[in-house]
């Protein structure tokens, strides 16, 4: 056998070999995530990013007593909830008040769509700081990051974060139509004597349910349920939506149910994301976690990055994990999702809803603009 022929042979096997390798991975690919996980949430082509900053708006602001540019610098981290039959989009806007994350002023923008794809702004603002009993807690900072969901009897609860610019607090509001609110200030303020009244706190996924096509707030053993937290996951319980009651472990601190994991894409926080789901594997909770920096990070992916994960809990005691992934379903791919305040990159997810036979995820892109993912369940 002369060498030329030899020197053929090695090349066709090792192409064979490499092809029969990329056929195995593409085979395996879809098990990678457990049959439990929602994955396959798909960018519609040509529609992101479906809301960004608007420099031509104008609302008079009550407090500066002022018309101001509201959401002219940048529209992100949105919740979503469905109202007379639309999607309806409430996000997060700041203006141009001051500098760098957190330094300026935050209120929240009404968006519509019949189809979840295509949405209308409203040119004011629907929640923001006022002269109400929640000013001090407010402003400057003003109102961010909210999560939505309906009751059975179509009471809508907003929980949201407080921001002075001194101290993050989870703060709930209700509404019939989510434009006309009432505020009730910090979620925790009577539990434990008001222990954890003035203590960082924010990120709400309450539980709920699926009635026929509706996804309504649920309850467990007669409570409400909700997941919280940015540095780990904690759980509390209500009796009324308003008032809630944080769990605490053996030791008198904070129940921690999800905690960051070195060298995974959530080593620096697992902030909650949108209203966590009873499916009949388990409660569904999907969260944001932040990558940390370094060797202590998933080198994977960027450091700093947030990536979407998920983790499922026991319905019968909801503080108890029975799996959770390795690896985020969702991560930043496109440009406008790694540029902005955080180039780093950033989807975080906030909205969740079904619309249509599908589920429709809302996200903040990199603090700088809204997009969505879509997953079909019966593909």
């Amino acid at each position: 056998m002369n060498k030329h022929f030899v020197e053929i042979l090695i090349t066709l096997v090792a192409i064979s070999s490499s092809t029969s390798c990329s056929q195995v991975k593409q085979q395996k690919e879809p098990s990678v995530f457990p049959d439990w996980a929602w994955t396959e949430f798909q960018r519609p082509d040509g529609i992101n990013p479906i809301i960004s900053a608007d420099s031509t708006t104008r609302f008079y602001c009550p407090l500066t007593k002022d018309s101001i540019d509201w959401e002219s610098n940048d529209t992100f981290n949105p919740a979503a909830a469905i109202y007379n039959g639309n999607i309806v989009v409430l996000y997060r806007a700041e203006d141009k008040s001051g500098k760098g994350i957190g330094g300026r002023t935050s209120r929240l923008g009404y968006a519509w769509s019949e189809d979840g794809l295509h949405f209308k702004s409203e040119s004011a603002p629907v929640f923001y700081p006022d002269n109400d009993s929640q000013k001090e807690l407010e402003w400057s900072g003003g109102c961010e990051d909210p999560r939505l969901a309906v009751t059975e009897d179509g009471v809508y609860v907003m929980f949201y974060t407080q921001w002075n610019r001194k101290q993050a607090r989870l703060a709930v509001a209700t509404s019939k139509d989510l434009r006309t609110w009432e505020k009730y200030g910090p979620v925790f303020a009577k539990a434990y004597d008001g222990r954890f009244k003035d203590d960082f706190s924010k990120s709400a996924s309450i539980v709920t349910k699926m009635i026929g096509d509706k996804q309504v707030i649920a309850k467990i053993d007669g409570k409400y349920w909700m997941y919280w937290g940015e540095k780990f996951v904690n759980v509390a319980t209500s009796e009324d939506l308003i008032n809630w009651t944080p769990l605490l472990a053996d030791n008198g601190e904070l129940l921690q149910v999800i905690q960051t994991r070195p060298g995974k894409f959530d080593s620096d926080l697992t902030e909650c994301g949108p209203p966590a789901v009873i499916t009949d594997k388990g409660i569904l909770l999907m969260y944001n976690g932040k990558n940390k920096a370094g060797l202590k990070g998933d080198t994977l992916y960027t450091a700093n990055s947030y990536c979407a994960g998920q983790a499922l809990f026991d319905l019968s005691d909801p503080t108890k994990l029975i799996d959770r992934l390795d690896k985020p379903f969702y991560i930043p791919e496109s440009a406008f999702e790694k540029s902005g305040q955080y180039p780093a990159g950033t989807v975080f997810i906030e909205g969740l809803v079904f619309h249509n036979k599908k589920w429709y995820l809302y996200y903040g892109c990199a603090d700088s603009r809204v997009a969505v993912a879509v997953y079909n369940p019966q593909k």
